[in-house]
């Protein structure tokens, strides 16, 4: 067979005929590159072998290389201090772009605090009308009597005093005491009071003008009804319905004719109002009340409010306040006093 020829066709190998003889090209010569030509199986296993157990003896090696100097790696710069700034300018960056992304990462919401306004009542005692003053001393009262069986005569009132030595009589029982001393009413000196020009001592308020001498049906020494060593209906040495000392009816003022004022022993603090609460409002309440001789207080009454029903609430506190009772000569009495009640959130 001759050679055989090969043509090339869009890529298409297109197999010979017969009619035309493919001719095959044979390579003029191979160079050889010192590879040895390929064993077989068997001959390749045999030289590994000798190869691993018997190893041929290769000639000793000669050095030839020769030392070459160089630029040594721990030499002096002359760029230390310019490393050095950029260190620290690059250290200082990164330090500084940590602490941002972490402040200005992290958002902090503060809850908004809530405006609260507290009302306080005003003090409006010096836009208040100037009225005089009621004398707290015109408070009480006193009586007195020797048992007689007709009533004491109008008369005059003796000097008033703090401190009472002779009780006054119309009659004298006693015409040679051992201390003698004028009579007197237990009330300040400074009080001024109606009084009449009639000789003789007596109940002011008496309906009987000329009769017999009389230090009335009383008792207790004194002129009167009552008993005390006063001049009237009351109980004391005062004048008038009321007891204790003074005059104008009603129950004595503390620190007048030697009455003690009362002590609270117990007095537990008010409630709020819910109203009062949500306003956030304070103050004070002012209550007059007498204290008896029980040392308990009653005929409560506001003197000064704060409304918004606090004074309801004062009012409630107070009623369950236990006193330890004023006195007069040493023994228990009733007294009018007054009393602060505050209201305080804070």
């Amino acid at each position: 067979m001759g050679p055989e020829k090969v043509f090339m066709a869009n890529q298409v190998l297109i197999a010979p005929t017969e009619s035309s003889p493919v001719r095959r090209r044979v390579p003029a010569s191979v160079p050889n590159f010192g590879l040895k030509a390929e064993g077989s199986l068997f001959q390749s296993l045999k030289e590994n072998l000798r190869d691993v157990f018997f190893p041929e003896k290769l000639p000793p090696l000669k050095l030839t290389s020769r030392p070459v100097p160089v630029r040594s790696i721990w030499g002096a710069y002359d760029n230390r201090k310019v490393a050095r700034t950029s260190s620290v300018v690059v250290h200082a960056g990164i330090i500084a772009a940590l602490l941002a992304a972490s402040i200005l990462g992290h958002k902090v919401y503060q809850e908004a605090k809530k405006e609260t306004v507290i009302v306080i009542a005003p003090d409006i005692s010096e836009y208040m009308p100037m009225t005089p003053k009621q004398m707290p001393t015109l408070q009480g009262g006193g009586g007195g009597g020797d048992r007689d069986k007709v009533i004491a005569p109008k008369g005059r009132i003796p000097k008033p005093a703090m401190e009472q030595i002779t009780p006054p009589e119309v009659v004298i029982r006693n015409e040679h005491p051992k201390l003698t001393a004028e009579p007197t009413v237990v009330m300040p000196p400074q009080v001024k009071l109606a009084n009449n020009n009639l000789p003789n001592f007596g109940d002011p308020k008496s309906p009987v003008i000329a009769g017999p001498p009389s230090n009335g049906v009383g008792a207790g020494s004194g002129i009167g009804s009552g008993s005390g060593g006063g001049i009237g209906s009351g109980a004391g040495g005062g004048v008038g319905p009321g007891s204790g000392g003074g005059y104008g009816g009603g129950v004595f003022r503390p620190g007048i004719g030697g009455v003690t004022a009362p002590r609270a022993i117990y007095k537990p603090d008010p409630e709020y109002s819910e109203e009062a609460r949500k306003a956030k409002y304070q103050g004070k309440v002012v209550l007059g009340l007498i204290v008896d001789a029980s040392g308990r207080p009653r005929g409560l009454k506001v003197e000064h409010g704060l409304g918004m029903g606090l004074d309801e609430k004062a009012l409630e506190a107070v009623r369950t306040w236990k006193f330890e009772p004023a006195e007069k000569d040493g023994k228990p009495v009733a007294v009018a006093i007054s009393v602060e009640v505050e209201f305080r959130l804070f």
